[in-house]
């Protein structure tokens, strides 16, 4: 029998918790694998091999197949220990990331009845190719290139399912964005804003899901994170502690050696 439902009378009082999933967008240089790299008990997945200046917990992805045998991985250490392997899990980037999830999207959108036959190899008579009954596929098949962008459904459900399946591994799941321009209309006029580098409207639907965005900036010998939002901007955050605040995370020293401190992103 179902636990019976029982209906609340008042409002419940507002609580206050660290983010589940963070995204953290910037330019090049900005500082935000030397922010990630700042935390303690943090696994960071490096798919740019960008964190060898930095000392850091780090497996080296190269493509969606390491991506999977680390969530194996994973999922064993949480059975063997009973608690999460990590308190944070770092995406680092999410625009390599995209790449990687290309083959999975193809394999998501073959096992639909309109996409069994796309992009099969095919012998000398036209006919499909099949090895060990099971057909084979042209390499670098790219759902991007489907009619009318039809294969962006794929793409997307491709990236949520890769970022949401390391979540239960962690506290805080980390994505790491580049940023690129995006031309707006506001009050009439063309402008532009700072958007999080992904095709589509993927940017838009991750951040929308993530309990926090976060814009990290240089300020002179200063690193920043800001999650103040309005006029369309994108960084925001649910987290009370975090709502539209701006931290200073870094300082450098006249010999350009910086300290961050993350203290303030998370209670």
């Amino acid at each position: 029998m179902a636990n019976e439902i029982i209906l609340p009378t008042e409002k419940c009082k507002v609580q206050n918790y660290n983010p589940r999933l963070l995204v953290l967008f910037g330019f090049p240089k900005s500082g935000k694998s030397s922010s990630v790299a700042s935390l303690d008990d943090n696994l960071v997945l490096d798919l740019e091999d960008g964190y060898r200046s930095l000392e850091v917990m780090k497996i080296n992805i190269n493509d969606i197949y390491d991506l999977f045998n680390t969530k194996a991985a994973l999922e064993k250490k949480k059975k063997e220990t009973n608690k999460f392997p990590y308190r944070y899990i770092t995406i680092d980037n999410a625009t390599r990331l995209e790449e990687m999830c290309l083959v999975y999207a193809a394999a998501l959108y073959r096992k639909t009845p309109m996409g069994e036959m796309w992009d099969v190899m095919r012998d000398e008579k036209k006919l499909p190719v099949r090895k060990n009954g099971r057909l084979v596929y042209k390499p670098n098949s790219d759902v991007r290139t489907l009619p009318n962008g039809a294969g962006y459904l794929y793409l997307r459900q491709a990236l949520k399912e890769v970022i949401h399946m390391f979540q239960p591994y962690c506290e805080t799941l980390i994505l790491v964005c580049h940023v690129k321009d995006k031309q707006i209309q506001m009050n009439g006029a063309e402008s532009t804003e700072l958007v999080v580098d992904l095709a589509g409207k993927l940017g838009d639907i991750i951040c929308g899901e993530a309990d926090a965005v976060g814009f990290i900036y240089r300020e002179g010998n200063k690193t920043l994170v800001s999650f103040e939002g309005g006029n369309g901007q994108i960084r925001e955050a649910r987290p009370l502690h975090l709502r539209g605040k701006r931290f200073v995370i870094g300082e450098s020293d006249d010999n350009n050696n910086l300290k961050i401190d993350m203290s303030k992103i998370f209670i």
